[in-house]
């Protein structure tokens, strides 16, 4: 199977969810019709949007990940299991109603009273913010598919370029600083789109829906740190819950290129973080400056995630081509897998990089692909 075209339900899932570094989902296809069997498992300990996983289940292959943010969390669970059109339609519009009872709810504050930062007051109208906080304290979804599409379908429109999703002028991948985005805002004199949150979202949901809904074999992200949750895994497969896995497929966090609670922090807020941009300080989800910090966590990660994997797994890895990721990489993997045969194939980036559109425009050597298969 190719890449699914947009017109099919497969499709039309496939590339839910801007998100930061994301894999490429044709990508994502092939790597998976390549390197696993049909019927076969797949393990993505890093697992983002879930990506690696939706391609395994929409080609008759299984997948479980582990994605340690929620933002990521959410859309892999819309993906690989949305609920029905008429459920997330009928939710969206108990959250509209919800959201205009706010005179009668002390607890919904009206937008203007409601202590936030101005960045708030800049980036949507006053009834796109109290759409977006009446969502933000009633759609339970850690615990409720519905809950769980609807929210997703909320972060994907929660900010984009003009005319695209529900806020000011704002980059759809990454959410910006504050104080960068509110002087934007005001030397360009732009205003956040004045457009009733229901309406719109119910157009774009439908558009989501049209085709149908894609048919998927089993497969599951898990919400936290790999390195807490392999036992998990583990036990799944003594109890025949998963299979040993035939693929383990990944993309690790890049060494100090990104902190994905600062990056996603406005997506992070609507699931009930806070309303500033913080970097946090643990080593699972900074941007790990520390060179030893990172060696270890790769160390970690790809120990854990071996005892997981078949006898005759394939490990395929697409990591930064700059040397210390690389070497670093490379040599985490030989050690743990001495006994397979590693390839590492260059791949140069072809367009512009997501780090160039903010600000960084230092030249890249691209990425690469380690790929260790038996001999």
């Amino acid at each position: 199977m190719s890449a699914p075209s947009i017109g099919t339900p497969i499709g039309r899932w496939a590339g839910f969810g801007p998100y930061y570094a994301m894999f490429p989902v044709d990508f994502a296809f092939q790597v998976v019709r390549e390197h696993c069997p049909e019927g076969g498992w797949i393990f993505d300990p890093f697992a983002g949007r879930g990506s690696s996983i939706y391609a395994a289940a929409a080609q008759e292959r299984h997948g479980l990940g582990i994605e340690l943010n929620p933002v990521g969390w959410v859309y892999s669970q819309a993906k690989l299991n949305p609920a029905s059109q008429e459920s997330v339609l009928r939710r969206l519009k108990e959250i509209g109603i919800l959201a205009r009872m706010d005179d009668r709810r002390p607890h919904y504050a009206s937008p203007a009273s409601f202590p936030l930062p101005e960045f708030f007051h800049f980036c949507y109208t006053a009834r796109v913010l109290r759409f977006l906080l009446t969502a933000r304290t009633e759609l339970k979804w850690r615990i409720n598919q519905t809950d769980a599409t609807l929210m997703a379908i909320i972060l994907v429109y929660l900010h984009a370029k003009a005319g695209s999703g529900l806020s000011n002028q704002m980059r759809q991948s990454k959410s910006m600083s504050p104080p960068y985005a509110v002087e934007w805002w005001q030397k360009q004199g732009t205003l956040a789109p004045d457009i009733d949150p229901v309406e719109w979202l119910e157009e774009r949901i439908q558009w989501r829906y049209s085709p149908g809904l894609p048919q998927l074999q089993q497969a599951d992200v898990l919400l936290g740190d790999t390195t807490k949750r392999t036992n998990y895994v583990a036990r799944g497969i003594r109890e025949g819950q998963f299979s040993s896995f035939r693929l383990l497929f990944t993309s690790p966090p890049y060494f100090a290129v990104t902190n994905y609670e600062y990056d996603q922090w406005l997506r992070l807020w609507l699931l009930g973080a806070s309303p500033y941009p913080v970097a946090s300080e643990e080593r699972s989800r900074g941007r790990f400056q520390s060179k030893v910090a990172y060696h270890q966590l790769l160390q970690n990660v790809f120990s854990q995630s071996a005892s997981l994997l078949h006898e005759d797994a394939t490990i395929y890895v697409r990591t930064d081509a700059r040397s210390f990721t690389r070497e670093t990489t490379q040599t985490v993997l030989h050690d743990l897998f001495p006994h397979k045969q590693m390839l590492v194939k260059e791949q140069p980036y072809s367009k512009t990089t997501q780090t160039s559109l903010f600000g960084d425009k230092s030249d890249k050597p691209g990425e690469i692909d380690i790929i260790l298969q038996p001999c």
